[in-house]
């Protein structure tokens, strides 16, 4: 019978099956032993996860032995937890980047993971609302430094068992081991090992293959590594996967199969001994199809253990094991591919696809149960019982590699060269402004945006404010309205591997805040200069009040293109959304109709940052209706009755401006709850 090393039936050690230390350490009652990069550390790991200073392994007096973690960026972790400092006994397994350490009487042994790991799946199943099962007790065990093909008909859950198997969406029941360590509980140690390539480049096209590899860098590795460091990690990856003639090409400008083999680079930083792709050939001729499958090839071959999900069959011999999942989410198949059509009794995977759906009803994971080949490949994995339905446990805090702050400037600079590499769209954030300012000097006015002589109304400075306002309405959420959709899988990847959710979205908040304030001094410079304006202002010049509140709504315009952005599942649809925002905008500023005293339309505008804008504006314009303002009043009737919001008053001024931001940090909060969605579900707080 094969057996998968490290699979076996019994309780699993925790310290990765019967593996010997790589290497031993004496530790000395009241000695302290230093763990880091650094070379004056008793232990010296030389490992780019290591912080410089990561912990210190300390003999107490009484016999016990602590470990106390130094501040690391990656963290000390005791049996998969992240810890500042324990107590440790002799069943404990400390992890330090890809070490793991254990305590055999005042001997400290020492396991690195070099990527000759065990990886196996046992009984999981994925239920969904509704109690429908979309994978069916499924168990396979994939053998050191081998690469294993998934797949499968649409509907048999090979993304499901994709994000069960690295810990994106844990299953419901059943567990998933790391060399015999639990994956769901010990996640928080265990997710720096494993690689995960998704269908989608997880990588911003605009760049260069080096600099877009540079700041995966930076975001991964912790914050005391050097340049040098990280540069030479880059270059080995590169000319490992022969991208060192592409490193500095646009990764727009490379083909398919060469898009790729980067964000392979991009996981192959932090060298991670198990690597997940899926559909890496999906949309790529035959001959990109054989090249990257030949690259995972290598890739197991020095030593990782590789599992891809594909829909091609051409080149399933170059793998070690197949998976076959049958519709239904359940293993159908599990073997060396060159068997499986004859285990199938088909000549061609065409035709047994055809099966698969022709015969949907078939027991197809009792006929392989049955099966010899269910005895050679798979009944050890079967022999342990399968648990009961459960609720994995909260994850443990993550350590992040970076601080929040580090985290932060490196975003904003990785969206500034993004920006910047985007000649088009530069161009696009100048001329939009600049066009829709042109349009407001259009409106022909006798009186510019002051009062008229005594008996006459100025009408033109409403219809002029009104254009104003909503062109930097348009202007502000056309900045935001794509951005969160377009990177949501890269976004999903760097959150997996320690990105803070907080960091990401700050640093979108603060760049398109920049651009937009940009656009509405143009707006305003534009707009404002051939107009003639009031003498004083309420606070401030009046010029400068006005673009206060310009300002103030593109910023708020601007959160809620995130909010669009962040709500919808395909960029498609954020434009139609965004058409609708800027056309209720117009409805609701209170300029082409009155609104305040209309029960339910008034308390409805006050969601609109339109009305407030309108009305910090109208307040330095003194633009309310009736004698002594600029314009008609709604009612001869009521000639005095004024809109509140319009109040030529500074404590109004600065209500309009106050509610306006605070809507726009509403926005702020809804963004941050709706990317939470689009998060692996371990990470999520």
């Amino acid at each position: 019978m094969q057996k998968v090393p490290g699979a076996g039936a019994g309780a699993p050690p925790a310290h990765g099956g019967d593996r010997s230390p790589t290497t031993f350490h004496q530790l000395a009652v009241g000695r302290v032993m230093r763990i880091g990069r650094a070379l004056e550390n008793e232990l010296v790991v030389s490992d780019l996860q290591v912080s410089r200073h990561h912990a210190e392994f300390r003999a107490l007096p009484d016999g016990r032995f602590e470990i106390r973690d130094l501040g690391s960026h990656n963290g000390t972790y005791v049996n998969g937890q992240p810890v500042r400092q324990q107590i440790i006994g002799p069943n404990d397994i400390v992890g330090v980047g890809h070490s793991t350490f254990r305590l055999v009487g005042d001997r400290l042994e020492e396991f690195v993971d070099t990527g000759a790991v065990s990886f196996s799946a046992r009984h999981l199943t994925v239920t969904v609302d509704g109690g429908k099962q979309i994978l069916k007790d499924v168990s396979f065990g994939v053998p050191e430094k081998s690469l294993v093909a998934v797949i499968g008909p649409s509907g048999s859950g090979k993304s499901t068992l994709l994000k069960a198997l690295t810990g994106y969406r844990p299953a419901n029941q059943g567990d998933v081991l790391y060399d015999n360590r639990n994956l769901y509980k010990q996640f928080a140690e265990l997710r720096q090992r494993i690689g995960l390539v998704p269908q989608d480049d997880i990588l911003h096209k605009e760049l260069s293959v080096r600099k877009a590899l540079r700041y995966a860098a930076k975001l991964r590795f912790p914050g005391d590594t050097a340049e040098a460091e990280r540069e030479a990690r880059i270059g080995e990856v590169l000319r490992e996967l022969k991208l060192d003639i592409h490193a500095d090409k646009k990764v727009t400008s490379l083909s398919g199969g060469q898009r790729k083999r980067v964000s392979v680079a991009l996981e192959l930083l932090t060298k991670p001994s198990l690597i997940f792709l899926d559909e890496p050939t999906s949309g790529l001729d035959p001959g990109m199809d054989r090249d990257v499958m030949q690259l995972l090839r290598g890739l197991a071959d020095d030593g990782r253990t590789v599992l891809v999900v594909t829909h091609s069959v051409a080149e399933l011999a170059l793998c070690d094991k197949l998976l076959v999942m049958a519709p239904g989410g359940a293993v159908a198949y599990f073997g060396p591919p060159e068997e499986a059509l004859n285990f199938f009794g088909y000549e061609t995977w065409a035709d047994v696809f055809s099966a698969f759906e022709n015969y949907r009803d078939y027991d197809w994971a009792g006929r392989w149960r049955g099966s010899q080949h269910y005895q050679m490949y798979a009944a050890d994995l079967d022999a342990v019982a399968p648990q009961s339905v459960h609720v994995q446990p909260p994850p443990a805090r993550m350590q992040k590699p970076q601080s929040w702050g580090s985290q932060l400037w490196t975003l904003m600079r990785r969206y500034l060269s993004v920006i910047a590499s985007d000649k088009g769209f530069m161009g696009l954030m100048v001329i939009l402004p600049a066009v829709l300012g042109a349009v407001s000097i259009v409106i022909p006015s006798d009186f510019g945006l002051t009062m008229a002589p005594k008996g006459q109304f100025n009408q033109d400075a409403g219809t002029i404010t009104l254009i104003l306002v909503v062109g930097m309405c348009f202007s502000g959420a056309a900045n935001s309205v794509r951005e969160l959709i377009k990177e949501r899988v890269i976004y999903e990847r760097e959150r997996a591997v320690g990105l803070s959710r907080s960091a990401y979205l700050m640093s979108k908040v603060i760049v398109l805040g920049v651009i937009t304030a940009f656009q509405a001094v143009i707006i305003c410079a534009i707009g404002f200069s051939t107009r003639e304006l009031p003498e004083e202002g309420l606070v401030l010049p009046p010029a400068l009040e006005l673009c206060i509140a310009i300002i103030a709504i593109g910023f708020t315009s601007m959160m809620v293109g995130l909010v669009i952005s962040a709500l919808v599942k395909t960029a498609e649809k954020t434009m139609p959304l965004l058409v609708m925002f800027a056309i209720v905008q117009v409805v609701f500023t209170g300029i082409l109709f009155k609104i305040y005293g209309s029960p339910g339309i008034e308390q409805f505008a006050y969601l609109m940052p339109s009305r407030w804008a309108v009305g910090a504006a109208g307040a330095t314009l003194d633009l309310g209706p009736g004698p002594g303002h600029m314009m008609a009043p709604w009612d001869r009737k009521k000639p005095n009755d004024t809109d509140p919001l319009w109040e030529h008053a500074t404590s109004q001024w600065s209500i309009d401006i106050l509610v306006l931001l605070a809507l726009g940090v509403v926005c702020a909060f809804a963004v941050a709850r709706l990317l939470r969605r689009h998060e692996p579900e371990v990470m999520r707080k």
